[in-house]
This record gives C-alpha cells, sequence and structure tokens, in this order.
C-alpha cells in the first residue's frame, strides 16, 4: 500500500506490483497489489498465493483494517468505509481454501495446449476483427455507389424545351440547340427588389453564372452574377427540408459541386433579407429548382476575384500576412474573354460602345452622314513606311491607315459632312503603352466656307456631348470603372481652348524645357504642356493648331503666313493627344507639289489626285482613335485595356 502511495497514482490510473517473501511456514509467499485511485478514494485489492504443498490462507482481521485507514487519503468514504468495518467484532476470519497441492512446473504438453489456446483465441479475434472491417467497407462502397448513381441520374441531360416543368428539379440541361420554347419569364436581376422588379413573395427564373459557392451542413448559399450587367450580384439559398430530406440532401450536393464561371438556369422565391456580400443587399432567392446550362472547368486560367482588385489594393496587401494575388496583363490578354467578365473590364467596353454612341449622335445632329470606306488600297494614306503590305492578286495592296483619302473624295462627290467608324491599321513598331497596331477609327470630314476654326467648333461640341453624355447617361459603368481604376470627369472649357504652336512653345520655354520647335513634340513634352494649360485656362481638353509642316503628312494645307507650318490642329486629354487633323489640301498642284516634296510615289495617288480636278470645295475633318479617348478619359495606365483584343508588335491572337 505504502508503495502504490509513494507512486503517486494519479486520478483513474492502475498500477501493478509484485512482492515476493518468505512466509511463516518457510514457503516463498507472493503478494500481488493492485491499486486504482478513484475519484474520492483508493480501493486496493491484496491477493495472497502460497507456493507449495499446503494450505493458501487469507487473512482480512478487523485490526489490520484500522491500520490501513491510517495510511490511506482522508476522504469522507475511505474512513467511512473502513471506520465501519472497525466497529465489528474483532474476530479473526479464517476461510480455508484446501486443495490439491499444485505442480512447482507444467509439462510441455500443457504449455502447448495452452499456446495453442492463446493462439486459437487471437485468430479468433483478428478473424472477428478482419470481418467487421470488411463489413463496414461494403457499407461504405454500397453508400458511394448509391450517391454516384444518384449523382450520375442528376447528370443525365434534363429535357428544358416544354412548357411543362421537368420532373428533377436539378440536374445538366441537354444542350441547346433551339428545339423549342418553355415561356417561362426571366426576371431582371438587376431590379430583384426594386421598384419595377420582382418583389419578395415572387417566384422568379434568373440565368447567370456561379461567382461563389459555400455549403455548410444542410445549407448551400450561392453568389450569383448578372451576365446583362456583371456589376450585379445576388445570393441563392438552401436549407435541407424536413418534408424531403433525402431530395433536398441531394439537391444542396448538386449546388455544391458547381464550379465558378458555369452558367445555370435557377428558378426560387424571393425573401428579405439583409446581403452585404452582393449588389442586391435587400433581397435573396431561396431555390426550388438549378439547372446547368454551360458548366465552367474546375480549374480556371485564374480567379476573377483577383484580377477585379485594384491597383492600390494589391500593393497595400504586400506587407501584410496575406497579401493579395495580381493576375499580370499578359494573362489577362491570353484569355481576355475571360478578363472581360471582370466587372469594371466589361463596363470599359460598354463605355467604349457609349463613346460610339455619342460621337455618332452628336454628328448626326451637326448634318454629318455615316460612310463606309475601303480597307484594303493601293498605297499608303498616310505617307511614310508604316503600313501592312499584301499581295492583291499579283499586285501590291496596303491596309489602310485611315480613310483619310476616301473621305476626302466623299467631300469632292458633294456629300459634304461625313463620317466613319472603322479600323485602322498602322504598322508601327512601338511597344508603348499609349500604341496599337490595329485601332477603331472615329473619323469625320467636312466641306468649310471660309477657316478650318469651323471644324475646330464641331468638334469641341462633339466632345463635349461625349464627356456630358458619359457622366450623365452611363454614370453606373462609370462607377464601376473607378471603383477599380481611378480616375475623375475630364474638365473642359464651355467654347474651344484654342492655343497656338508659339504659345504652347513659349510655355514650355518659360517652364523650363527646349521643345523642338520645327518638330513635333514628345510624349514628355505633352504631359508638361498639358499640365500648363490645366493650371492656366483650368481645362483637361484643349487645341494646339499650326503644327510645323515637317510634322504632318502631306495633303495638309500650309499655313499661309509662314509655309514652314500648317492648317492643322491635335485636341489633348490630360496633355495626351486623342485627335489629330487639319484643313486639306483641294488644288491639284499644290497637292502634286507636296507629294513630290515628301519622295511619295505619284502612280498609287492618280485616282485621289484626279477627285480634286475635277473640282473640290475647301475642307477639313480629324481622326480620332476610339480605344485612346476611352484610355485617357477613364485614366487607365494602358490602351490595352481599352482594347477588346488588342493588336501591337508582340501580339497577334487572341
Amino acid at each position: 500500500v505504502k508503495r502504490a502511495q509513494n507512486k503517486g497514482l494519479e486520478r483513474g490510473s492502475t498500477r501493478h506490483f509484485t512482492d515476493k517473501r518468505p512466509s511463516p511456514c518457510g514457503s516463498v509467499m507472493v503478494l500481488k497489489l493492485w491499486a486504482r485511485k478513484a475519484s474520492c478514494c483508493c480501493v486496493f485489492a491484496v491477493a495472497m498465493l502460497m507456493q507449495g504443498p499446503r494450505t493458501a490462507m487469507a487473512f482480512a482481521p478487523a485490526a489490520a483494517l484500522r491500520r490501513l485507514s491510517t495510511q490511506l487519503p482522508a476522504s469522507y468514504r475511505a474512513r467511512h468505509a473502513l471506520q465501519a468495518a472497525a466497529q465489528r467484532p474483532r474476530v479473526l476470519t479464517v476461510r480455508s481454501m484446501c486443495g490439491p497441492s499444485v505442480p512447482a512446473e507444467k509439462t510441455e504438453e500443457e504449455k502447448a495446449a495452452i499456446k495453442a489456446e492463446r493462439e486459437a483465441r487471437k485468430a479468433a479475434k483478428e478473424e472477428e476483427q478482419r470481418k467487421k472491417k470488411a463489413d463496414k467497407e461494403a457499407k461504405a462502397k454500397a453508400e458511394a455507389e448509391i450517391a454516384a448513381a444518384a449523382l450520375a441520374a442528376l447528370r443525365k441531360p434534363v429535357s428544358y424545351h416544354t412548357s411543362e416543368l421537368p420532373e428533377r428539379v436539378c440536374g445538366d440541361y441537354e444542350v441547346i440547340q433551339s428545339r423549342g420554347l418553355t415561356g417561362r419569364t426571366w426576371a431582371d436581376m438587376s431590379k430583384l427588389g426594386e421598384e419595377g422588379g420582382a418583389q419578395a413573395g415572387e417566384s422568379v427564373w434568373v440565368r447567370a453564372r456561379v461567382v461563389g459557392v459555400r455549403a455548410k451542413g444542410g445549407s448551400c448559399f450561392l453568389v450569383l452574377r448578372d451576365m446583362a450587367s456583371p456589376s450585379t450580384t445576388m445570393q441563392a439559398c438552401l436549407f435541407k427540408s424536413q418534408e424531403d430530406p433525402e431530395g433536398s440532401k441531394m439537391m444542396i450536393k448538386f449546388l455544391q459541386d458547381l464550379t465558378l464561371e458555369t452558367i445555370i438556369d435557377i428558378q426560387g422565391n424571393m425573401a428579405e433579407a439583409e446581403v452585404r456580400s452582393c449588389s442586391q443587399s435587400k433581397v435573396e432567392m431561396q431555390v426550388t429548382r438549378c439547372y446547368v446550362v454551360s458548366r465552367a472547368p474546375a480549374i480556371l486560367p485564374f480567379l476573377l476575384e483577383d484580377a477585379a482588385r485594384s491597383d492600390a489594393d494589391i500593393a497595400a496587401s504586400q506587407g501584410s500576412e496575406k497579401p493579395l494575388a495580381a493576375v499580370y496583363q499578359e494573362n489577362r490578354l491570353d484569355n481576355r474573354w475571360l478578363d472581360l467578365r471582370v466587372p469594371a473590364n466589361n463596363a470599359i467596353m460598354r463605355l467604349q460602345s457609349a463613346v460610339c454612341q455619342l460621337f455618332r449622335e452628336s454628328l448626326y445632329k451637326q448634318g454629318f452622314m455615316e460612310i463606309h470606306t475601303p480597307k484594303l488600297i493601293p498605297g499608303e494614306s498616310e505617307g511614310g513606311s508604316e503600313v501592312f503590305r499584301t499581295d492583291y492578286f499579283g499586285t501590291m495592296a496596303c491596309l489602310a491607315q485611315s480613310p483619310q483619302l476616301y473621305k476626302q473624295m466623299a467631300i469632292s462627290a458633294d456629300l459634304n459632312r461625313v463620317f466613319e467608324v472603322g479600323p485602322v491599321f498602322r504598322a508601327e513598331k512601338s511597344n508603348t503603352r499609349r500604341h496599337l497596331c490595329e485601332f477603331t477609327g472615329l473619323d469625320l470630314e467636312m466641306a468649310i466656307t471660309e477657316h478650318y476654326d469651323e471644324t475646330l467648333v464641331v468638334l469641341h461640341d462633339m466632345f463635349k456631348h461625349i464627356f456630358t453624355g458619359m457622366e450623365e447617361r452611363f454614370g453606373r459603368e462609370l462607377a464601376v470603372v473607378r471603383e477599380q481604376y481611378a480616375s475623375a470627369p475630364v474638365r473642359f472649357t464651355d467654347k474651344p481652348c484654342i492655343l497656338h504652336w508659339d504659345e504652347g512653345m513659349q510655355m514650355l520655354k518659360d517652364a523650363g524645357e527646349q521643345p523642338d520647335v520645327f518638330g513635333d513634340l514628345s510624349g514628355a513634352h505633352e504631359l508638361r504642356l498639358g499640365e500648363l494649360v490645366a493650371e492656366k485656362y483650368s481645362t483637361d481638353f484643349y487645341i494646339l493648331d499650326r503644327y510645323p509642316a515637317a510634322a504632318r503628312p502631306f495633303y495638309t494645307m500650309p499655313y499661309p503666313e509662314d509655309a514652314r507650318y500648317t492648317n492643322s490642329y491635335d485636341l489633348f486629354i490630360r496633355g495626351q493627344e486623342i485627335c489629330s487633323g487639319a484643313q486639306r489640301v483641294h488644288e491639284p498642284e499644290l497637292l502634286k507639289k507636296q507629294i513630290a516634296e515628301k519622295g511619295m510615289p505619284m502612280e498609287p495617288l492618280q485616282d485621289y489626285i484626279k477627285s480634286f480636278e475635277h473640282g473640290a470645295p475647301p475642307h477639313a475633318g480629324a481622326g480620332i482613335g476610339l480605344e485612346r479617348v476611352v484610355f485617357l478619359y477613364l485614366g487607365l495606365d494602358n490602351v490595352r485595356k481599352a482594347s477588346m483584343f488588342p493588336r501591337d508588335p508582340n501580339r497577334i491572337s487572341p
């Protein structure tokens, strides 16, 4: 007992001690002690075995119990039990356990029998364990097969082309091949819970992309993105049903397996909710049916969540424990269709369309008509070597650098005021952030009566219409873009802000710059002049005219007071050029002279020259780069963000 106490038994532990000592009879007495410490007291069991041919005796006198009580923990139960035993009469209790002599050693046969019995018990136990394991595996396999069969049934294509609802509440549609019409009414996700849209309690159908899946226990939450307006998101949820637990469980499993960017048709009941993570924050959909229209792969080239982060957020996170991932430009452009699903990039394309729309609106109001000119031409339209050449049935042809020659011919044809929206090709081996080899040109040409300022007024009013219309009519798209790419509205004057070349050069000189007064402006000088104009005239939009002749093409009318300059002009936003134009040469002899001075061949331009020999009015015009307007207006860091599928010296796909 003392040895057990000295070992410091912990609560619930059991120890085993063996002691050998001579017995009063001269034999060896073996004392075995098992001690177990319970919560309140210690319980001890002592067995005494006498080895040898004699009687085994067990002694348990009350006096011994009294002595034992002084060595046990002073707990209530132990003392109570021992004191009760001590109060009984001190009568020696002797129990005789006489029996036959126990042999000191077992025979080999007995040992073998004992060993065989032990091994048999062990083998039986192992067999029982194997059987239990096999039964467990068989049960798990059967359950997996049932689940796989159920999932396979879900994957079996669901018919969509009848007005009756499918029997299954979830699954993948068969390929939509215009088999028929269902007559369903589709809800506008951007108006759900708002005036004019579905309200709480109504059942609606929505087609959307999956942008988030979160399943936990008996529930599943989806975040859906509107394909018609990617900045619009909505929450849909499903909970395990008590009426149909197995059916709802299977549907939760189906929703849980949806991959990001998968397109689904989903039906549900609208319910009031507070959803902070979605743009539709007042309502959510409680799902009743869901069908896959087009399933996306589990692994995408990049996560749209990463691609939608601003550079400022990414930079701010770099010193934290969890820096945000960035998606680089080449990866975006290699998978441009995916990149354009990013709300800001999608909105940029919509704003590009808006610029075209506003451009057309303004010019239609000012008496213009739209034309469409050839893009395969026999020679350079702008002069120089920056053209793409190709074989045209045995003769050399070029991709048009602009519609310049043909819109001038349109003026000679008395179309008076014309514009075009079309592709422009420039073989410039320039890898800057603002140059492209193919872009969309917004070109206009108009007959003038006295001065090219008539054209500058048209251009100024047109750009005013674009700037104002963007802010007033496309504010939602602008807000989405500015959430990722910060910018401010362009400031402009009510009347054209026209700066002559010599004035601009003097402003640069006064600011400590050294511009080339008879050459073109460098990019750095353009930006610096833009800053100076903004400070002096409080405008981000201005016109610089009377460029040097060396910096303009052959068809530009010379400045009458100094032939070193021209009747040409550029328009700038925030110090960067977005438009270039001029009064054109409409006198054939002057035109031939300037073609010769530029060292260009006369033969490819014979038809162009002839159109003026038959009489042509004085005229002026301009060419505008659509992508550059969008790029500069939105304050983007690269013109490629404003092009759907940009073309530069290193990229011709996708």
